[in-house]
């Protein structure tokens, strides 16, 4: 059985640097009917409970520590009996959301997989310290939480992003990957590597 993607939207708020604005969330669900990796715990567990059935949840994986992608992790963690993953370079963002929960670390994690489907997990900071990306490459799928949307990079005018980081990442870890990759993005709608690749290039260009 191949694996397939599912997309659920979620609305809530995201909040730093004293600011709060209106979002609402992509949470992608990797997997079959048996089991699922859930990427992204954005506002509403129900919704995101109701879209994975009654299939097994091998993790609940953050693609950062942004309080809109983590705010409903440890209760689908708990609810789903599933591990919650991130990446430690974001736990001053994770503490300010959830101060008293801890995570598995996917610092030294290359690779899942579920369905039968291997996942590598790209480490592509600069929207925050600990942002990672996710490639499927039997899928020509990557996803890539707020590192890259339609149109361009991530946002970096926040505390604890950097604009060359981020260029760098797009640049070194998700340009190299084929041009038919399917880009499925944090925010808004899907895009692919090739049709990104001739705007990310003027992007390039001013990160240095």
């Amino acid at each position: 059985m191949s694996v397939r993607i599912d997309r659920v939207i979620t609305s809530g708020t995201f909040e730093l640097d004293g600011g709060t604005w209106d979002v609402d969330n992509n949470v992608w669900l990797i997997g079959n009917d048996d089991e699922v990796l859930v990427i992204d715990a954005a506002h509403n567990a129900d919704a995101i409970i109701d879209a994975v059935g009654n299939r097994h949840v091998v993790a609940v994986l953050c693609t950062h520590g942004h309080n809109d992608h983590v705010t409903v992790a440890p209760e689908l963690g708990k609810r789903l009996d599933a591990p919650v993953l991130l990446h430690q370079g974001d736990d001053p963002l994770w503490r300010m959301t959830h101060p008293d929960v801890n995570y598995r670390s996917l610092a030294d994690v290359p690779r899942i997989t579920v369905a039968g489907t291997d996942i590598d997990i790209l480490h592509t900071p600069g929207h925050s310290p600990g942002s990672v990306s996710l490639h499927v490459p039997a899928a020509a799928a990557l996803f890539t939480g707020d590192t890259l949307f339609s149109g361009g990079p991530g946002a970096t005018g926040r505390s604890f992003s950097d604009f060359d980081t981020i260029i760098d990442s797009i640049r070194d870890r998700l340009l190299t990957l084929p041009e038919e990759t399917v880009v499925h993005t944090g925010h808004g709608d899907i895009t692919t590597i090739g049709a990104e690749k001739p705007a990310l290039a003027d992007w390039v260009a001013r990160g240095h």
